[in-house]
């Protein structure tokens, strides 16, 4: 179980990593092409990249669950979720600050959370309340240049927009995250490219360039192709909230891909974000490997009183928890506990 929690982790980690080149990419190639044909372009990649894959190594999907008639809601909503928010994002990104645009984009956390909470019932420890509260700490503390982040503009509301519904999005796709991944990832991708496809011939937007275009293909790809598809494979197994999480850290990968392309100067409070979002990122660990059992345990006492010697049996069970070695577990009680607990029982 543990090993396939790390195994977990190491998917939401590399999913982040993947999706953090989008938005500087996006960026650039937005000079070139017009949003809502980015966002189509952008998740054809995906669906035709994941297509390869599995054509490639069919033998990878054996054993994975298809997708059924039930899961039909979820997968409707799965795609029109995911043709709302990248159009949502590559708008908001053409007006929008990187300040803003980095800490609005981190509400996907919250929003993913508190949905998963509220509509799908799934459990959020207090140690993953805390966790989540210093990673969006540390994306705040990262994503403030002065003051004026604070103020709200038309791009800001649409990068808010489209991180609450990649938050919803995030839930459904829990739903269906024990089926095949491929043929997750596939639907997103093709379905969710053909809705934004169809929505820039309505609205008129021009063709892209050949070469624009297969750089928007093969950023697809990998942005959200091979990040939905790790991040699916860790949603099956630490739920919607604790990977959302994970994910966070892609605003410091991206803030790092900055550097390394714009040369951008690390400042004072990227590191003190980084030490924010560690703290988080432990805490998140330690909630994601710990799990909690409950032990039943029989001890057997003698005492001697008033000449008689007696030999008592008690059986107690009490909840323990284990960390991610699975360790062995050890108690002592005193003689008075025993005998305490012993009469206690007798007495009911």
């Amino acid at each position: 179980m543990q090993h396939k929690n790390t195994t977990a982790i190491l998917l939401a980690v590399l999913a982040a990593a993947f999706y953090a080149v989008n938005v500087p990419v996006s960026k650039l190639l937005l000079k070139e092409i017009s949003p809502t044909f980015l966002a189509s372009l952008l998740y054809f990649g995906a669906g035709i990249g994941i297509g390869l894959l599995y054509c490639i190594n069919p033998k990878s999907h054996r054993g994975e669950k298809k997708l059924t008639r039930k899961d039909l809601p979820y997968t409707l909503g799965m795609i029109l979720l995911d043709i709302a928010a990248p159009i949502l994002l590559m708008l908001g990104l053409k007006s929008a600050s990187s300040a803003n645009a980095s800490l609005l984009g981190n509400f996907e956390i919250a929003a993913t959370t508190l949905i998963a909470l509220l509509l799908f019932r799934e459990k959020v420890s207090k140690r993953l309340w805390a966790a989540i509260l210093l990673i969006t700490l540390s994306s705040g503390i990262l994503s403030f240049e002065d003051m004026s982040s604070l103020h709200f503009s038309r791009g800001s509301l649409l990068v808010l927009a489209a991180a609450a519904c990649w938050g919803l999005e995030n839930n459904c796709t829990r739903n269906i995250s024990d089926k095949s991944t491929f043929e997750i990832v596939f639907l997103k991708g093709i379905f969710s490219g053909l809705g934004s496809f169809l929505i820039a011939l309505c609205i008129g937007e021009p063709f892209p360039g050949l070469h624009t275009a297969a750089a928007a293909l093969l950023l697809g790809f990998v942005a959200y192709g091979l990040s939905i598809f790790c991040y699916v494979r860790s949603q099956n197994t630490l739920g919607a909230a604790k990977t959302s999480a994970y994910y966070a850290i892609a605003p410091f990968i991206g803030t790092a891909l900055s550097c390394i392309i714009w040369h951008d100067a690390l400042t004072v409070q990227y590191f003190l974000a980084l030490a924010v979002m560690l703290l988080g990122s432990v805490l998140v660990v330690l909630d994601t490997l710990q799990t909690e059992h409950t032990h039943s345990h029989t001890h057997t006492f003698t005492h001697t009183h008033d000449g008689v010697t007696h030999t008592h049996t008690i059986t107690h069970s009490h909840p323990h928890f284990h960390g991610m070695h699975g360790e062995s577990h050890q108690h002592r009680h005193t003689m008075h506990t025993l005998l305490r607990s012993h009469n206690s029982l007798q007495h009911r």
